[in-house]
This record gives C-alpha cells, structure tokens and sequence, in this order.
C-alpha cells in the first residue's frame, strides 16, 4: 500500500523513540490543536480581565491534553503509524483514552460558559444560549448515555480492526485523520458523563459512574489479547511492512497488542481518582451547605429530632 499520500516514503529508516518525535505536522491536527489552545486561553484571558479566577490546574490539564494530541499526530510518530501497527497502537491509546481525559479535566465547556458573552437582546440567541442549547438537546442525550457510549466504545475496536474499514480508512489521508478525529470523539463522549467536570445531560451517581468505567476498560484488555495470541498477522495494511524497518509483521502485532492491553489499565486508575476527588469534593460542598442552612435556622432540623426523641422517651415511660 503506498502511504505517500501522508508525507512519507515507504523507505523509512528503523523506528527509535528519537527519530518518531521528529516533528511531522498533519496540517489539520496542527490547526485543530493551536485554535483549541487558543480559544482556551481567550476564555482564561476574558475570566481574568473582569476579575473572575480560573483554576491554574485546569488550564495546565487543557494544555497537556492537546499537547498529547499534537505529539501523536504532529511527530513521524503518525508517518510510523502507517506502516508499523504497534506505533498505530500507541497513537490509538493516547488519542482516544489519555488526550480526552485531560481535556475534560480542563473543564473546556464551563470556561466556554463563563466566558462567552450573553444575548443582550431579549429573545435573541447568542453564543452562550447556542451552547446551552445544544448540551441540553436530544441528540447530546443520546450520545453522552451509556447505552450508546459503551457499544461505540466497543466497536470502535471490534468493528473497526477486523473489517475491511479500517484498511480503506488507511488508505488516504483524509480517512487516516477522520479515523484519529473518530478516536478522540469517542474517547471523550464515553468519559465526559463518566469523570468530566463540565455540565452534561447525563450525570449518574458516582457509583454508577465507576460501573461505566468497568464496563468499558476490559474490552480494550481483551482486544489486546487478541492481537497478542494471533498466529498471523489480522490486519491486512500492516501484513507486509517496508522491508527497510527491518521488523516481522506477526512480532509488531503481538506488540501492538502488548500495548492495547497494558494502556487500559491506565485511563482506569487516572478516572478513578479523578472520580475519588470529586465525589470527597461533592461531599465537602454538601457538608458546608447543610452547616450553613444548620446556621440560618438555628440548626432547626437537630432540635426537631432531639424533640422527636424525648418524645420517645417520655412514652416510654
């Protein structure tokens, strides 16, 4: 298959880790990835300008967020990624389980909320009553339920890699970025109900939102082994690699499959602490709240029970 349609040669020298961050820009990732910093730090700026804090740590989550985007698909990393599966892996992983999580964490939406202005004119829709509009539609409720969120998760695995889609995807450029904007699509609707910070029409309990997690994470495991146990190579782009990479197809399988299995593990722990600290969070804030309330009515609720239980006492004798 000939991959010159990405920027590259078929000659490409062995991979080592230093010539793979070579810088090798996709033009659409390139642009994607400074508008999105961009427009971040116009909200940021705009927060700061009228008084308003926002979060230092959100912001530094944001920018690595995007900053690993750009390193998987603005490196030679993407150029070996054409022809050599287990560096394909590592874009996959990063793109669609990492990337999305440090985003959401960057609270994208909040900022976009508190910083766009708002219609002045009464009945007029601005940019802000847009968004609003949108997170609160049907279609951001089918898309953020974890009845859609999981089995697309999935089969952007299954469905993707043992069919004949993926092949066609790798054969242009044009479908090479759609499938890696398809991954970071789908990384960050199955996360965004699950661990992310801004508003969304789905948001169960914290729970529930572990069991999504674990719904989700032991198919990434098991697609792994799959690739790792397979006795010839399953995927007919990277069957036959340039012979200047000096690599066995069935050996870059195996490792690519290594990777898929060890990287699930990963997002896992990074969201299951993320969901620790806003669940002590949330309880810290409901705790203020109802010592607060406890201050303005003179802690009514705890001398009604106290009178509830003398009254107990006083039948009882």
């Amino acid at each position: 298959m000939d991959h010159s349609g990405h920027g590259m040669t078929m000659d490409l020298p062995p991979f080592t880790l230093g010539r793979g961050l070579e810088w090798s820009p996709d033009p659409f990732f390139l642009v994607a990835c400074l508008v999105g910093l961009g427009l971040y730090g116009w909200g940021v700026v705009r927060l700061a300008r009228r008084g308003d804090k926002w979060s230092a740590g959100r912001a530094v989550s944001f920018v690595i967020g995007v900053l690993t985007v750009m390193l998987v698909m603005c490196t030679r990393l993407n150029d070996y990624g054409m022809v050599m599966f287990s560096v394909h892996m590592v874009q996959h992983m990063v793109i669609s389980m990492l990337s999305p999580i440090l985003i959401l964490l960057g609270a994208p939406i909040t900022l976009a909320l508190r910083a766009l202005p708002v219609a002045r004119t009464r009945g007029r829709k601005g940019p802000r009553e847009l968004l609003l509009m949108f997170l609160h539609s049907r279609f951001m409720r089918i898309v953020t339920h974890p009845a859609f969120t999981i089995p697309l998760f999935i089969a952007s695995l299954y469905a993707l890699y043992f069919s004949p889609i993926f092949d066609f995807l790798m054969g242009s450029r044009t479908g090479h970025a759609a499938m890696m904007c398809h991954f970071l699509a789908v990384g960050l609707v199955f996360f965004w109900p699950i661990m992310g910070v801004d508003p969304g029409p789905h948001r169960p309990g914290y729970l529930l939102r572990m069991l999504e997690l674990f719904a989700g994470m032991p198919f990434h495991a098991f697609f792994g082994i799959a690739l790792m146990m397979a006795s010839e190579p399953m995927v007919q782009t990277y069957k036959n690699p340039p012979a200047s990479l000096g690599i066995d197809a069935l050996a870059d399988q195996n490792a690519a499959g290594g990777i898929a299995w060890a990287f699930s593990e990963i997002p896992s722990v990074l969201v299951l602490l993320a969901l620790l600290f806003q669940w002590y969070g949330s309880e810290q804030r409901q705790a203020r709240r109802t010592d607060r309330a406890a201050d303005r009515d003179g802690d009514k609720e705890l001398a009604a029970y106290n009178a509830y239980l003398a009254a107990l006492d006083a039948r009882g004798r």
